[in-house]
């Protein structure tokens, strides 16, 4: 494989890879490893699966476009409504986490404690907001290099606390919490807005696509596996909820390069929505910017959710609703699609409706947990 597949796959890797992995650990506590394992397996092959149907719609488009452009194309407005619904509902979901988790990491480094956590996160926005504001475009191809590092301080990590990693913390398993892990894992799968992407950096090459999305969606499982038995197999049920805060000073580097580049690509996202999506360039600023910060305090101020909470809600309700859009959009494609695919993955209405129930239980197990 030459450099322009790995770039590529990369280019998923980093796209998927953010604040969800670092929830992973205390999720997988609660239901126990082999349950959590379960559920990154499970939900890691479906998104395998979503990925490739996503890809193909992208190959059989003659014209590149975002995803809210292929949901118009295959699903009509309607459609591209409620995709954009669901990749607004993700990506603030995204940059609340990234808040809430940079301040934690930054106070924790400093001060070893949370006191100044509002703080660091308000300091943590501004600096992020004047990049932004100062139109730092090189910065969206940070997730293919950082992938690489990352993947570099995880097996560190690793070997790092290979002695101190106990059976008994990864032995023991708790039925009645056996869907908490839900929500947070689809959070950690999602990274479809970089399909589109794929074909532009694999291009004249597309051949290549099929293999390059497999092997970007199985890098992060790989990672998050070590990840996830690392943290756990170490500090058991007494993982912090952003795992790289339950050991000293030095590990939250690591929880603070990860989401900060993740914060990166999820802000331009975002702005690019506003700007070409919905032709609102003037208040991109405000919603892309300010928006995010907003939520945080109030969130924050009236104790309204907690990481764990922020993510797993973000990852049914846009993961879920993204998916099942993405479904119908891959029927229409088959059907309506105006180029000839490289690949072609199997799709009938037998497995929508059974994807499409799993991960509408999925929204409402979540909301309902959160009630209690």
């Amino acid at each position: 494989m030459d450099k322009k597949f790995w770039a590529t796959a990369l280019t998923l890797s980093g796209a998927i890879m953010g604040a969800g992995i670092l929830g992973l650990p205390y999720v997988f506590s609660k239901s126990g490893f082999s349950l959590g394992i379960f559920w990154l397996v499970f939900l890691g092959l479906i998104t395998l699966y979503i990925n490739l149907c996503l890809g193909e719609i992208a190959l059989r488009t003659k014209k590149i476009h975002q995803i809210p452009g292929y949901a118009e194309l295959y699903l009509g407005k309607i459609g591209k409504k409620f995709m954009l619904f669901a990749m607004f509902f993700g990506i603030y979901a995204a940059l609340l986490a990234y808040l809430v988790g940079e301040g934690q990491s930054f106070s924790k480094l400093f001060f070893d404690d949370f006191r100044y956590s509002v703080y660091f996160a308000v300091g943590f926005w501004a600096i992020m907001a004047l990049f932004l504001r100062d139109g730092l475009e090189g910065l969206k191809k940070i997730e293919s290099r950082g992938v690489v590092l990352v993947f570099a301080i995880i097996i560190f990590i690793f070997f790092f606390f290979l002695g101190d990693i106990r059976a008994e913390n990864l032995t023991y398993t708790d039925f009645d919490s056996i869907f908490i892990p839900f929500g947070v894992v689809l959070f950690a799968l999602l990274g479809f807005s970089s399909i589109p992407e794929m074909r532009l950096v694999i291009a004249k090459k597309e051949n290549l696509m099929k293999k390059a999305i497999m092997v970007g969606t199985l890098i992060p499982l790989f990672l998050y596996f070590i990840f996830s038995l690392t943290f756990l197999g170490a500090f058991g049920k007494n993982v912090s909820e952003v795992a790289t805060l339950s050991f000293g000073s030095f590990i939250p580097v690591l929880g603070i390069f990860t989401m900060m580049a993740s914060y990166f690509v999820h802000v331009f996202s975002l702005q690019d929505i506003f700007i070409y999506d919905l032709k609102k360039r003037n208040y991109s600023f405000i919603f892309v910017s300010l928006a995010p910060l907003m939520l945080y305090l109030l969130i924050t101020f009236f104790n309204l959710a907690d990481f764990v909470k922020i993510i797993g809600i973000g990852g049914v309700v846009s993961g879920g609703l993204t998916i099942i859009l993405i479904l119908l959009m891959h029927i229409k494609a088959k059907k309506k699609g105006n180029r000839k695919p490289e690949f072609s993955v199997p799709m009938n209405w037998f497995i929508l409706t059974i994807l499409s129930l799993i991960f509408i239980l999925g929204i409402f197990f979540e909301i309902f947990m959160g009630v209690l």
